[in-house]
């Protein structure tokens, strides 16, 4: 328990305080003061005062916050702040200031696949035969377990993902397939069927397969600066794709809700990577940082994307929404919140206790 405890505030922090530092970063580039720039919450513990910014670490390290001079509209304002006043500044400076807070989380993700990629390379799954099904075409063709698929129709393979969009995109015409099984090659004919398969939104999913799954062997390839940034941005945007695929599934009906998870779940995964290693920790505060930035982007008052909606709803209409109007939808975002809270919360004891 302690174990989860100590990675959910590892994760969290880490994850707000990098978001915060979006808001901070961009405010100041933009002209925008800052009074408080937070490292966790609650009582001021140290600080040092510069400028107009209180740097303070306070006392619950959960993330962090930005105090931005004139962040609330209705604030009082002495006349000389008004120049570096948020309220006051462009709307599209507010909506860049806005954004910046999931924008960095995003960034963050990008960072830590990139540092991975660095240090670890990538690891590249082998065209090694793990399982050969029956009545398959591998099977009438005579496959068997470790046989390494060497090449499809002369085009030499080295990764498991080359075969499989090889054998995808054959349509189901047939394939002359090479094959090293131990000190000797082999040549077999084999003609891919259509199979449907499920994904993990349930989806029903046509491919052409040939009936056979991977043996897990591998290698790690280094890569240069160039290649992991390359990869760390690749890598980025697939599970940014994915997440935000998953939240309209989820808004859609075609995935439970049953699959949300709260803070219970996310310290129980968090201390299970932590035990399986640094690594596997930084790698899952990647994830989370994703699906953070998804989140806040979502059109909801109280989080980011609310903000970004009255401020781009401001930019095409020419004049900011009614004080009023964003209270009364305040009230409603904090409502739904506390209702997902709630929610997520029910599902996380359910699953730890009753599963």
């Amino acid at each position: 328990m302690s174990v989860n405890i100590f990675a959910l505030v590892v994760v969290l922090g880490v994850l707000i305080f990098f978001h915060e530092l979006g808001h901070f970063l961009v405010a100041r580039l933009l002209g925008v003061g800052v009074e408080k720039f937070s490292l966790g919450f609650g009582p001021r513990l140290i600080g040092k005062k510069i400028g107009i910014t209180d740097y303070i670490i306070s006392a619950i390290p959960l993330g962090g916050y930005v105090k931005m001079v004139g962040e609330q509209p209705d604030t009082d304002l002495d006349p000389a702040d008004i120049p570096i006043s948020f309220t006051h500044k462009n709307v599209w400076k507010r909506i860049l200031i806005v954004a910046a807070g999931p924008f960095f989380n995003i960034i963050l993700a990008v960072i830590i696949f990139f540092g991975i990629f660095q240090i670890s390379g990538m690891f590249i799954l082998q065209p090694s035969v793990g399982e050969v099904h029956e009545g398959t075409p591998a099977y009438r063709g005579g496959l068997k377990k470790d046989d390494i698929i060497t090449s499809i129709d002369g085009v030499k393979l080295s990764t498991w993902e080359e075969m499989a969009k090889i054998i995808t995109a054959s349509k189901g015409r047939p394939l002359v397939v090479s094959v090293s099984r131990g000190n000797s090659t082999l040549v077999v004919n084999i003609t891919p069927e259509l199979k449907i398969f499920q994904n993990i939104f349930n989806e029903d999913v046509k491919r052409f397969v040939i009936g056979i799954t991977a043996s897990g062997d591998g290698f790690s390839k280094d890569l240069n600066i160039f290649q992991s940034l390359s990869e760390s941005i690749i890598q980025t945007y697939k599970i940014t794709v994915m997440t935000i695929k998953g939240v309209a599934k989820l808004l859609q009906g075609a995935i439970s809700p049953k699959t949300l998870s709260g803070p219970i779940m996310i310290a129980q995964m968090a201390g299970d990577q932590a035990r399986e290693g640094a690594a596997n920790l930084i790698f899952f505060i990647a994830l989370i940082s994703i699906n953070l930035a998804i989140l806040n982007f979502l059109p909801i008052p109280v989080l980011d994307g609310g903000h970004l909606l009255f401020f781009f709803i401001e930019a095409a209409t020419g004049s900011p929404v009614s004080i009023r109007v964003r209270e009364i939808a305040q009230q409603a975002g904090i409502f739904v919140l506390i209702l997902l809270m709630i929610y997520v919360f029910y599902n996380d004891i359910a699953r730890v206790f009753f599963s």
